[in-house]
């Protein structure tokens, strides 16, 4: 399909609330109260989704001053937004009153639904889901906020796998309006059904996927951001890239978005990691936007400037000669592999259907309205460009090897918005 592109986004968001073989009198659970675990950033504005919503909430931290400080950036939160005229300043107090500060976790033994929002760390996760395991009533939703672990792996250390769930939110989490609803081995038709209404209910936008490292859209950001790094070590710059990125239409670029998200996230002073420009930048202090300096130097105003010291670096680390590339060029290497991965998405039956993979990059991402998504783009541009650039890419390097179905769809003239692989499959 390479028409309409408003025609499609609005039907792809209205199938994607379509989950084939669940039956619609799948009985729902009754979801009355909702804990969730950690009121940093994530947690707390997963929070006011519900409570913004009329669904109490009962927060946990694990200390008074880090539980303080999480609930004042709710109330913060909710301040602006009536000052704006969202709502009226009353409101504030009232959705305030639904929330519930906890100092441990088997406080939230009776709650209906449960979310953890801490560290992506795996120890951690597993910690936090044996505790839980034990202090939850039964028939209670386990859910993880996790982005990229193996819900499979947490679901594991419980006696109840049949109740764990991923609710991957965005952030921030009281803005963004994507929701990944993943689906684990074990999870039963029940919990997929109650999550689905929920979504609608606290008003996002929802997809269900499946297990696999990074789900549907960090497993195809992940491809871009593997691209963008290659070219570092050609000898292009960061800013080089996240310009054409901004050309096709994207508001960050790949290293405007690491600056703002923080460089330091999992890594640690003295860390090595596959990324050593990155350790490099963060063993200087320069960890992004909220150091004044990262990939880019920033301004008091935050706007990004090219970056003689980051310059320096990359070419201390890489080696590589200064080059230019003409923006398509770079578009396609840095786009063209995420059409690739979602395909093979597809072929393992992670998604439902390709509008799915859309919905997750426009609601979630920020991809441009114009251009549909990656499976809509895919179309306008054609599976024989994408193989050829695949082609290329993969004999570089056999991670971005071509999908099989996308060497059959170069072949038969196929479309990527008609990809049926079988749906999502656990």
């Amino acid at each position: 399909m390479t028409g309409n592109s408003d025609a499609y986004i609005s039907a792809a968001a209205q199938t994607a609330w379509t989950v084939p073989g669940l039956d619609a009198a799948t009985p729902r659970r009754d979801i009355k109260t909702v804990g969730i675990i950690g009121a940093g950033t994530m947690g707390g504005g997963i929070a006011m989704n519900f409570a913004t919503a009329g669904i109490p909430v009962r927060i946990v931290e694990t200390t008074q001053e880090a539980l303080d400080r999480g609930l004042q950036v709710v109330r913060n939160n909710y301040q602006r937004s009536a000052d704006k005229g969202r709502f009226p300043q009353d409101e504030v107090e009232k959705r305030m009153d639904r929330l519930e500060g906890r100092l441990a976790i088997a406080d939230l033994g009776d709650c209906d639904l449960v979310i953890e929002a801490v560290f992506e760390n795996m120890d951690l996760k597993h910690k936090i889901f044996t505790e839980l395991d034990k202090v939850m009533k039964p028939g209670a939703i386990l859910a993880t906020n996790t982005s990229a672990l193996n819900i499979d792996e947490i679901a594991s250390v419980t006696k109840r796998p049949e109740d764990v769930i991923g609710l991957h939110f965005f952030s921030p989490a009281n803005v963004m309006k994507l929701l990944e609803i993943v689906r684990a081995a074990h999870t039963t038709d029940d919990v997929v059904a109650t999550c689905m209404d929920l979504a609608r209910k606290i008003e996002k936008i929802a997809t269900l996927v499946g297990v696999c490292p990074g789900f549907v859209g960090n497993r195809m950001l992940f491809t871009r951001q593997k691209q963008a790094l290659k070219l570092i070590r050609k000898g292009l710059m960061p800013w080089d890239i996240d310009a054409a990125i901004n050309a096709f239409g994207f508001k960050m670029g790949p290293f405007q978005m690491s600056d703002l998200a923080g460089l330091d996230i999992g890594w640690s002073k003295g860390a090595t990691t596959q990324n050593p420009i990155r350790d490099a930048l963060c063993e200087m202090d320069r960890r992004g936007q909220k150091t004044k300096a990262g990939y880019y130097d920033y301004d008091d105003a935050r706007r990004p400037i090219p970056s003689e010291v980051t310059a320096a670096i990359i070419r201390d680390i890489t080696g590589a000669e200064p080059v230019t590339m003409p923006q398509d060029e770079i578009i396609e290497t840095c786009i063209f592999p995420m059409i690739n991965e979602a395909v093979k998405i597809l072929e393992e039956n992670k998604a439902q259907r390709p509008s799915d993979i859309d919905v997750v990059w426009l609601n979630g991402y920020g991809w441009p309205t114009d251009k549909g998504g990656p499976m809509f783009y895919g179309d306008m541009v054609g599976a024989k460009a994408v193989l050829a650039r695949m082609e290329q890419l993969g004999a570089e390097d056999p991670e971005f090897a071509p999908a099989e179905t996308l060497r059959r769809l170069a072949e038969t003239g196929g479309k990527f918005t008609e990809i049926d692989c079988g749906g999502l499959k656990t």
